[in-house]
């Protein structure tokens, strides 16, 4: 065993001492580099921040000062290698936001004073306009909901507002007319009476009561309003064409569809004998269409009557 021992220390000893060896070599290059790198470190007045020997201990009292004097900057320095200052500035994200507050802040209230100075422009006009004597139209009728400009009490003269009145009576009248026209028809065209019919008792009823409105009973309003002698003719000439248009509906004479679009007497007597029930309907708008034109006779008498009192 002795003599095994001995062969194997003669043997392995020149391995060890080449791996001790080689170990050495690779220890004196490494501190051979790290001697070259702090010369070359000291040279340019940087230390290094990585070397063993520097102790910094960040919770002892001066800890910025020692930090700052082992690193070689000063506080208000850039800590950049070789004090180079080519280090990148740090923007202050805080006065960035802030400026940009200030400048939306300054653009709100920008906005918010032209806003004021155009509502004020806006009433100042209006005051101007009333003052003027200009009448402000605002829609108010019906008061569910408001399409057209109507106050009879607070615009009309004391001594016409019955016969406005009069005349507002005589423009619900034909869109009464014009209303149930429509469903007698649906109820004609349902018992077998067409659909033709019906798409003509439609086309009445949407071109009748807005042009009726438009034509003859505005033009009245604003002459009652305006005492203006224009207005008054255009009333007599287009009210005259509304008389006639109810004469017709109330006859309801044979000449577009056998006349059964209209309800007039002649399709009511045409369509009692086909069916009772579309019969009554049709006899029912005659009724409307005659009070119709009664009463538009009666208002175009009293308009009448008030122009001559009046010019």
């Amino acid at each position: 065993m002795e003599v095994s021992k001995t062969l194997d220390i003669f043997i392995y000893a020149p391995h060890w001492s080449l791996a001790f060896a080689s170990r050495e070599v690779k220890a004196k290059q490494r501190r051979r580099r790290g001697r070259r790198r702090r010369r070359k470190m000291n040279r340019h007045d940087d230390p290094n921040p990585f070397d063993e020997d520097t102790e910094v201990n960040p919770f002892s009292n001066g800890a910025g000062g020692a930090r700052a004097k082992n690193f070689g900057f000063r506080p208000s320095e850039p800590a950049g290698f070789g004090n180079n200052h080519d280090a990148i500035d740090d923007i202050p994200l805080d006065n960035m936001n802030g400026s940009n507050s200030k400048d939306k802040s300054k653009e709100l209230a920008t906005w918010e004073a032209d806003l004021k100075r155009r509502e004020s422009e806006i009433k100042r006009r209006e005051e101007a306009l009333k003052s003027a004597g200009v009448p402000m139209e605002d829609k108010n009728w019906p008061p569910f909901f408001p399409i057209i400009h109507h106050d009879i009490s607070n615009e009309i003269p004391v001594d016409a507002q019955r016969l406005q009145y009069l005349a507002f009576a005589s423009w619900l009248g034909i869109v009464l007319c014009l209303s149930f026209n429509v469903l007698a028809v649906t109820v004609c065209w349902i018992r077998g009476g067409g659909v033709k019919i019906f798409f003509l008792a439609v086309i009445y009823a949407l071109l009748g009561i807005p042009l009726s409105y438009l034509l003859w009973y505005r033009p009245l309003y604003r002459a009652m309003r305006t005492d203006s002698a224009v207005k008054f003719g255009w009333f007599f000439l287009l009210y005259m064409l509304h008389i006639g248009f109810c004469i017709v509906a109330a006859i309801a004479p044979p000449i577009v569809f056998h006349g059964k679009s209209l309800t007039g007497i002649l399709a009511a007597i045409d369509t009692f004998s086909d069916h009772v029930l579309v019969g009554i309907f049709y006899l029912i708008g005659f009724g409307l269409f005659c009070l119709e034109t009664l009463l538009s006779l009666w208002v175009l008498q009293r308009v009448y009557m008030y122009f001559r009192g009046h010019k």
